[in-house]
């Protein structure tokens, strides 16, 4: 018997939640998170957890499974998840995954090169040369050690430099060496659900999403938080900006303005990378009458 994960994902605030429950629950199975925010039990308002009727509704996996202080990455994520569907499939001939974190989705699909754990003072430091010497020094210390990978990079993505100089510093080894494996075998079909829908809805959808995140206290889940803002865990959408406001450097007003702002980015982020793999099927998230036809009728042809 075939075994399929049924992959479900998008930008945020899409609605993908909605989307797995309905699948999940139709076929009778269990979901796999693939939100590397979504993890950390010490978040839930601005990583946006679902409410814990939809959580009991349903059997999730990787969500409040671990801790902001776990050093957790992609390639971790790729080890447990394959372990977990390993389990689900002696269970069920079908799993729904779901999430936003491109690298996790493609982590599960097609395998990722095993990055060596990086060391927390490593990382200060490069972050602290980063805020005194600029993104410049960065990138020429990396042009130096990795040209291959200096070519490729986004030189405006300080995070993407300074992970790809941790790797070189601790290992003496250029980044690039890391990132050639072959995709992975899996022992299971793949079928990619994509959501999407205009800009003005997205945008709407997203600002909304914010709005109930800050009545919901999102300001005082994120200074519940601060005084552990060095942890790369915490350096995403939602918390970077409150800690900014907690600083003295912006007004509250301001943080949740760049909240919805930094939101609308990175959904554009999701859907340039996600539009970019021939193998995702695109349909309105509203659209599940078509989406579950589509999913039954690719597991009849196989």
């Amino acid at each position: 018997m075939i075994k399929h994960l049924i992959i479900i994902t998008g930008p945020t605030a899409i609605g993908k939640t909605r989307v797995a429950i309905e699948t999940a629950k139709l076929f009778n199975t269990e979901i796999v998170s693939a939100d590397s925010r979504q993890i950390y039990r010490e978040l839930s308002i601005g990583t946006a957890v679902p409410p814990q009727a939809e959580l009991n509704s349903i059997k999730h996996h990787f969500i409040h499974s671990h801790s902001l202080f776990d050093a957790y990455n992609a390639s971790r994520f790729e080890t447990e998840a394959m372990e977990l569907l390993k389990k689900l499939f002696r269970k069920y001939n079908i799993v729904v995954l779901t999430g936003g974190s491109m690298l996790y989705i493609e982590a599960v699909c097609k395998g990722i090169d095993t990055m060596p754990d990086v060391d927390p003072e490593l990382r200060q430091s490069l972050k602290t040369s980063l805020k005194e010497n600029g993104i410049e020094s960065l990138r020429f210390q990396l042009k130096q050690l990795d040209p291959k990978y200096y070519r490729q990079v986004d030189l405006k993505n300080p995070a993407r430099i300074v992970h790809a100089l941790e790797i070189c510093l601790m290992t003496g080894k250029p980044y690039s060496s890391f990132r050639t494996s072959p995709n992975k075998e899996r022992p299971f079909s793949i079928i990619k659900i994509g959501l999407d829908c205009d800009r003005a809805e997205l945008h709407q959808r997203i600002n909304q999403r914010v709005d109930k995140m800050i009545e919901a206290g999102l300001e005082k889940e994120a200074r519940g938080v601060y005084p552990l803002k060095h942890l790369n865990s915490l350096n995403t959408v939602g918390y970077r900006e409150f800690f900014a406001h907690f600083d003295g450097e912006i007004s509250k007003e301001k943080a949740i303005k760049l909240i919805q702002r930094n939101t609308r980015r990175y959904a554009r982020k999701q859907l340039t990378w996600f539009r970019k793999d021939v193998e995702m099927n695109w349909f309105h998230p509203q659209d599940s009458k078509n989406i579950i036809e589509f999913i039954q009728n690719k597991i009849e042809k196989t």
